[in-house]
């Protein structure tokens, strides 16, 4: 497979700084040779860079960053699509803003091809906010909303050419959802599986549906992997940290079965923050689970002096 690595340093979309530094943190980590050690071809396609914008105040006083993210947005949005043209692109970031931007290029991407375009979302939140909903105005918490052409951005937000169908969305590992996004996450028809339903069912069979679904209906499949879908115990450099993730085997066993299907077209690897890291675990761990998605079996894991 051709893995077409493109770097995305936003970091206005989050709380606190130091997500600009996940790209670079995952290309030290090694994620290039992870993958050209499975036997792709690897080309880094550097970094995105946004051209400021104007955009007009918004009736959310507890907005913030919205032109730098509109910015970023459509340079995002460009940028990915452009790399979805052949292979498979990896999307460095950077805050979970920046799925707003490679949502709507791969979707663009997938309605040329005639293919519906479906999301995993693997994340403690569904970032199913809209501008007028967010109560704390960090625009990492809008961009599923924003993609699947929910009510809200219009006027805002660059024009989307093709919204995601909600209804193609899976949000597994969920473990903080604000009301009004739990009222909007039924409205939409998103599935979702929260940690609870991981609990009691596994995340195999959960994860088996939905492939089932987007195999059937001939779709591309996105996955967006945010740090904190993870345990903070395996994975701690995150600004959003909620106990109760996904373990160490049950994050691998699902880029394993991701990898089985053969179905997924893109990724994003968002919300690293490397100065909140322990001797770089945290990135070390996305570019092993990559490898995982990318082909690396268990038997196939190096053995670590630490």
């Amino acid at each position: 497979m051709h893995c077409k690595i493109l770097g995305i340093p936003v970091q206005d979309g989050a709380g606190r700084m130091g997500c600009e530094m996940g790209p670079s943190a995952l290309r030290t980590a090694g994620l290039v040779a992870a993958l050209g050690e499975l036997g792709h071809q690897v080309s880094d396609l550097g970094t995105v860079v946004p051209k400021p914008q104007n955009v007009k105040p918004h009736g959310n006083p507890a907005l913030k960053a919205l032109p730098e993210i509109v910015a970023w947005t459509d340079a995002i949005s460009e940028a990915s699509y452009a790399a979805g043209e052949d292979g498979m692109p990896i999307f460095l970031g950077g805050d979970h803003s920046m799925a707003a931007g490679t949502l709507a290029g791969m979707a663009r991407r997938a309605a040329e091809a005639d293919r519906p375009l479906f999301v995993l979302w693997l994340d403690a939140h569904p970032d199913f906010h809209t501008l007028d909903t967010t109560a704390s105005g960090n625009l990492h918490g809008v961009p599923l909303a924003y993609a699947s052409g929910q009510a809200g951005f219009d006027g805002f937000f660059p024009r989307l050419h093709t919204p995601i169908d909600p209804t193609r969305i899976c949000a597994l590992g969920l473990r903080s959802v604000d009301p009004a996004e739990h009222t909007a996450l039924r409205g939409a028809g998103v599935t979702v599986h929260d940690m609870r339903a991981i609990d009691e069912h596994g995340i195999a069979p959960l994860l088996r549906a939905f492939l089932e679904r987007v195999a059937a209906e001939g779709g591309r499949l996105h996955v967006s992997l945010d740090v904190d879908f993870l345990d903070p115990a395996i994975a701690p450099a995150v600004g959003t940290t909620v106990p109760g993730g996904a373990t160490f085997r049950e994050a691998h066993l699902a880029m394993e079965m991701l990898h089985d299907s053969g179905l997924v077209t893109s990724l994003d690897l968002v919300e690293l923050n490397p100065f909140l890291d322990e001797r770089g675990r945290t990135a070390t761990l996305l570019v092993d689970l990559t490898a995982s998605l990318l082909g690396r079996r268990i038997m196939d894991r190096p053995t670590r002096s630490h």
